[in-house]
């Protein structure tokens, strides 16, 4: 069991007596009211979307799934298909992709979640390396306190940098929080 707050985008869990994958979800947290926590669902069964409003801590049965080591291989609109080390092919759907789409590159390593032997989602590593493709050069003397600024990666996503990241550095980023961690 797990509280609402705890559940993030690519977990599976039963609500109403079925499976359904969350696509998203936001967290909010009320002036006077309880916190709540709004998720965006997809079921398993039927692939009917729907959204939900949970109180932060109401419990929710997790499912656990069937996970397999893959790297990306291409994508085939709408599905984007991954190999396990067997050269066995299994395609997850563009809407079931998440966050990872935002790190998304041909070779990546990730799981691949399956449910009933149908894969469904996609886990990324904690952490990726990616090469900064744009970003604004530093402005001098703007050092007071944590300053970042925007840079963008190869798929175009947009994280935020300290100022002393170029354009071609390496950086670390965490996939959960969409973070910069570190130059590498």
């Amino acid at each position: 069991m797990k509280i609402a707050q705890e559940i993030r985008a690519g977990n599976v869990i039963m609500h109403s007596s079925a499976p359904w994958v969350v696509l998203k979800t936001e967290y909010a947290r009320g002036g006077r009211n309880a916190a709540t926590v709004r998720m965006k669902l997809k079921s398993l069964l039927s692939n009917q979307g729907t959204e939900v409003v949970f109180k932060a801590d109401d419990k929710m049965d997790q499912i656990v799934l069937d996970k397999k080591d893959c790297t990306y291989s291409y994508f085939a609109d709408p599905m984007y298909v991954w190999m396990d080390g067997e050269y066995n092919q299994y395609e997850v759907e563009n809407e079931n992709m998440g966050d990872a789409l935002n790190y998304l590159e041909e070779g990546m390593p990730a799981e691949v979640v399956f449910y009933e032997g149908k894969a469904i989602s996609v886990e990324l590593p904690t952490s990726v390396e990616r090469e900064i493709t744009w970003t604004e050069p530093a402005v001098k003397g703007d050092t007071s306190g944590k300053v970042l600024k925007p840079a963008k990666i190869a798929t175009g996503f947009e994280i935020g940098v300290p100022i002393f990241v170029a354009q071609g550095d390496k950086v670390e980023i965490d996939t959960r929080t969409g973070e910069y961690r570190r130059r590498v």
